[in-house]
């Protein structure tokens, strides 16, 4: 008994599945962006916002993975803001993936802009958790997102962030020139119905048998994650504990039990 449990927690982890649910236009927004700008050679931004655990990062994961061969010829640099010490941490950091030697500050940014306007590959940069380079006065935002409109650019900027509204606060100077405004994509809050086959899909794929955790118990964790959040990788988490509390309570019992008034 104690494999079926195991398989059931594997399979309740939130690492990238085979199948991403209730997704399929928000996948096909970023695959047409990538194949438009990266492989048309068009520099641009996309700024995909939405709660935590609304699959924003698993569609970029899931996109770039099966893109693979039609973003060969470019480079591709992903990056989670959130090992950042500072916002302006990001130059150096983008600095060093693009094979640039070491320099700080406003150096750095122009040495960037240089190579990011100079001959060569499209380079595509992927930055989770935008939300962390909010700084004082946006500098940091802004600058980022001015990259693919220079000259010449061969930059294609995709920035995932929690916040719906980081380009209205951060990024308003960007919106009086629409023409290179980013394009924007929202993930909302997963439904109840969405998190049910989402848990439901995860578990389906064990070996056929009894199922560690009824249609009941899903369905009631769909509904409260759902009215609460509609974060998946929460409900993942709730069932994923529910399996470890049943397999707790099915291995601390005995496997013959005496009847009452101590007969066999």
């Amino acid at each position: 008994a104690g494999s079926c449990y195991q398989q059931a927690k594997r399979a309740l982890h939130a690492a990238l599945p085979d199948r991403l649910h209730a997704r399929d236009k928000e996948t096909g927004v970023i695959r047409q962006f990538l194949r438009e700008h990266v492989r048309g050679r068009q520099p641009g931004s996309l700024y995909i916002s939405g709660p935590p655990g609304t699959g924003k990062t698993a569609c970029v994961s899931r996109v770039l993975l099966d893109c693979k061969d039609e973003l060969t010829g470019s480079k591709t640099i992903v990056l989670n803001c959130m090992a950042l010490s500072s916002p302006a941490g990001i130059f150096p950091a983008v600095a060093q993936e693009l094979g640039l030697p070491g320099a700080a500050g406003r150096d750095c940014v122009r040495r960037l802009e240089k190579q990011l306007t100079a001959q060569g590959p499209m380079v595509l940069l992927v930055l989770d958790e935008l939300d962390q380079l909010e700084s004082k006065g946006q500098d940091v935002l802004y600058t980022l997102f001015e990259w693919p409109r220079l000259p010449r650019s061969r930059l294609v900027l995709v920035g995932l962030a929690n916040a719906l509204d980081l380009t209205d606060r951060g990024l308003a100077r960007l919106g009086a020139r629409p023409a290179g405004s980013p394009q924007l994509l929202h993930f909302p809050p997963y439904t109840r119905e969405q998190l049910s086959t989402i848990l439901s899909d995860r578990l389906g794929q064990q070996e056929a048998g009894d199922p560690v955790l009824d249609a009941a118990a899903l369905q009631f964790c769909a509904r409260k994650v759902s009215a609460v959040s509609g974060d998946a990788r929460k409900a993942l988490d709730i069932c994923r504990r529910a399996v470890e509390v049943v397999e707790l309570e099915v291995r601390s019992q005995p496997l013959l039990k005496p009847l009452p008034g101590g007969e066999w």
